[in-house]
């Protein structure tokens, strides 16, 4: 028999109440409907989280804003964006160099005329290392120099860096991104995005280890030169202040990061020059060119949680909002300036893979640094940061 498929009446003929319209029916079907796209979405977006998330969590790079536009500079003057100093570089594009925390690659070379030094755990356990950005600087080494990770890179674009490294994390989506040239990169191990083999140097008379891989900076320059990098930056900076008169700031003070063993950070603050005399491992911190004490004028500590990379766990994860592994894009900061502790807030928009780092107080306004060397530690919630006014690290030590 044939029959119309839209005859509904004709399909179910011999079935009971066809046709007739039960009490509540239209009622019924309507909720019926309702429920069957609601579960209809809630697969979609299930299969989209499944697919899409483990995608991200891979380290497929995102799709982000290439931040071409350059964005006027915050601080009046020829000055450094970072730093607030005034130099003949003032307007160089940023060069973000990877050094290593390890004992046997101290004192490191280069830091005393970085703008800026970050300083981030590599490993779950807490052992960092060190990425330092220099735009007014010149110094006559930088080394030793260890391997890039993604956590580096991506706050390294948000500066508009030229980043350099020796070598990077054996990590497949990682690779890929530094060879897709996500950043403009000399790598002196010639293993991932930009080779620049012939512009660094191992050190005689050191191991093959952590401490050999130097470069003159000079030679980094000319690097970026033969490569064709922009070389003007479009790094619009951070406000500065006027330092408090020293008549009106403490004695002394002291703030210790809780960072494991020998990788321990602890700040004298010094009254006369307003800087933080720096210790590592309960020694003050030199540099390997000159023999200069690393005293930066402004400390900052970040809190960020931390995990192991899902893509391999020898490496770890720590959340800054990059656009390729994190879930958390902002997070507590603590600010010392002036011998003073200014709590606050970071944030970074995580679309962004060039998105500034935002670094703000409590009530959401931009701080303002003294004009000088900022030096950015990232630290575990569950890690101390403790300052102490009236106290001295050094006092300790003599005792």
């Amino acid at each position: 028999m044939n029959i119309d498929p839209n005859d509904y009446e004709k399909q179910f003929a011999d079935q009971p109440n066809v046709g007739q319209e039960p009490e509540g029916g239209k009622e019924v079907s309507w909720k019926k409907w309702v429920a069957f796209l609601s579960v209809i979405i809630f697969v979609a977006a299930v299969a989209w989280w499944a697919i899409g998330s483990k995608n991200s969590r891979k380290g497929e790079l995102i799709e982000i804003d290439p931040g071409s536009v350059r964005q006027a500079p915050i601080n009046e003057g020829e000055v450094s964006p970072i730093s607030g100093l005034a130099c003949e570089n003032w307007n160089r594009r940023p060069i973000a160099v990877m050094q290593p925390a390890d004992v046997p690659a101290r004192p490191a070379a280069g830091i005393f005329d970085a703008d800026m030094v970050i300083e981030m755990p590599v490993l779950t356990t807490g052992f960092t290392r060190l990425m330092s950005i220099y735009i007014c600087g010149n110094p006559e080494e930088v080394g030793s120099m260890r391997s890039a990770r993604p956590d580096f890179v991506h706050l390294a674009k948000g500066f508009d860096a030229i980043f350099v490294h020796w070598g990077r994390a054996a990590l497949d989506s990682f690779i890929g991104n530094l060879n897709d040239k996500v950043i403009d990169n000399l790598n002196c191990n010639g293993d991932a995005g930009q080779s620049a083999v012939g512009y660094c140097f191992r050190k005689e008379g050191m191991s093959r280890g952590v401490d050999s891989g130097y470069a003159k900076f000079d030679e980094l320059l000319r690097g970026i030169q033969d490569f064709g990098y922009r070389t003007e930056s479009h790094f619009e900076g951070y406000p500065h202040q006027v330092e408090l008169p020293e008549e009106k700031r403490i004695e002394k003070g002291n703030l210790e990061i809780g960072y494991p063993g020998d990788l321990e950070v602890s700040y004298d603050y010094d009254r006369t020059t307003n800087s933080y005399i720096r210790y590592w491992g309960g020694e003050r911190q030199t540099d390997r060119n000159n023999g200069n004490l690393i005293t930066p004028k402004n400390v900052v500590v970040l809190l960020a949680k931390d995990n192991n990379m899902k893509e391999d766990p020898h490496y770890n994860n720590v959340e800054l909002g990059d656009p390729w592994y994190d879930s958390v894009d902002s997070g507590e900061a603590y600010y010392f300036m002036n011998g003073e502790e200014i709590r606050g807030r970071w944030s970074k928009d995580k679309s962004k893979m060039d998105s500034k780092l935002i670094l703000t107080d409590a009530n959401g306004m931009d701080i303002k640094f003294v004009p000088g060397q900022i030096w950015l530690s990232v630290a575990y919630p569950n890690m101390k940061v403790d300052w102490d006014p009236g106290i001295s690290y050094a006092d300790e030590l003599v005792k």
